[in-house]
């Protein structure tokens, strides 16, 4: 599950924040309005938060900041080591969205920003299908990742990569699991949850499903 992606995150883990900032021209477009976007995951999360793909905690500050317990899962033995420079703090388990440690409190909120992709459609199912059994009536998840609307979409986004000549960005277009938003209805609902869809930028969606 993703595990495939390690080696590519630890050796990111030392220059993620710049990227992220928009030092790299080919993922400009993918991290535009990133403030914003961890601002909105974090004013919809309520109580306590389990945090998926931490990264070097960015959005887990904002989190902290609005008074949240939050609980961090990482598998990127880098990035965790990034994160607790950052904020020594801040709990950071070992694990991703299909194993992780049993938890010790309960959880109301659970939120990603930038790593859904990295499940295929069957491990997201399987993924939210946890989330389900972690979360009451009413707790939520709460995501912002690349999706494409529809087809059309996805191919004018790789079209506009390759006139670019953005070849990492086209790889990663290519290469990783980013989800239609219809098949993530289907997934959410089938799950019990009632999912609506925000466009933050031309790639990044904010997810937020209510369990009922």
């Amino acid at each position: 599950m993703g595990r495939e992606f390690i080696d590519l995150f630890n050796e990111w883990a030392g220059s993620y924040d710049e990227t992220v900032t928009g030092h790299d021209p080919q993922y400009r477009a993918v991290f535009d309005k990133y403030d914003t976007i961890l601002e909105e995951v974090t004013r919809h999360s309520s109580g306590n938060v389990l945090e998926f793909g931490v990264g070097t905690g960015n959005l887990s500050k904002k989190l902290l900041d609005a008074g949240h317990k939050v609980i961090g899962v990482e598998p990127s033995q880098a990035m965790r080591e990034a994160t607790a420079k950052k904020f020594p703090d801040l709990q950071v388990l070992d694990g991703d969205f299909l194993s992780y440690p049993e938890l010790e409190i309960p959880i109301s909120t659970v939120v990603s920003t930038y790593a859904f992709h990295h499940l295929t459609d069957e491990e997201k199912g399987r993924a939210i299908g946890g989330f389900k059994e972690l979360l009451p009536a009413g707790g939520k998840i709460v995501f912002a990742d690349t999706a494409y609307q529809n087809e059309e979409a996805k191919q004018q986004i790789h079209q506009r990569a390759k006139q670019n000549g953005y070849e990492d960005l086209l790889y990663d277009l290519t290469t990783e699991y980013y989800p239609m938003l219809d098949v993530l209805q289907t997934l959410f609902e089938e799950n019990g949850f009632y999912v609506t869809f925000k466009q933050m930028n031309q790639f990044v969606w904010l997810m937020i499903a209510e369990k009922q």
